[in-house]
């Protein structure tokens, strides 16, 4: 798979990809999948009716990594710098998940649809916990260039 710079990069009907057996006994199934690159903003449908959109910055920072997230409780890595960060190519793994391949190297991250629904329906509040955490290192975030 490939970007395409200022288009939309359709991962697809996960039914048309992706309808296994074992992906339908999930709870959570995703519809559909659009990364928009000109703005940097992952549109992210399930088939419950939830619609998402999840900025490449905040999937990065709340990528479920060891790195990020660390090996154990009180081991997060708080995330800095990372205001313009894409998404170069997003690759499936297996029937329940992807991985994100960012351009600043990061692309360990397998983000379930589970974790993607849950940071879809928690944004708020983990967006602005992470705002917390950054305020109390004294980052300051940078303007996001367009």
């Amino acid at each position: 798979m490939h970007v395409v710079e200022g288009e939309p990069l359709y991962f697809g009907s996960f039914y048309g990809i992706l309808g296994h057996e074992d992906l339908m006994m999930k709870k959570i199934k995703p519809t559909d999948i659009k990364l928009h690159q000109k703005s940097r903003i992952l549109e992210i449908s399930f088939d419950d009716g939830s619609r998402f959109e999840l900025s490449c910055e905040y999937l990065r920072t709340h990528s479920p990594s060891a790195e990020v997230r660390g090996h154990g409780p009180g081991q997060e890595v708080l995330q800095t710098g990372k205001e313009n960060v894409s998404i170069t190519n997003i690759e499936p793994v297996g029937t329940y998940a992807v991985a994100f391949h960012f351009d600043d190297g990061h692309n360990s991250g397998i983000y379930s649809w589970e974790t993607l629904y849950d940071l879809g329906a928690n944004k708020e509040k983990y967006w602005a916990n992470y705002l917390e955490r950054l305020q109390q290192a004294g980052y300051q975030r940078k303007e996001q260039n367009a």
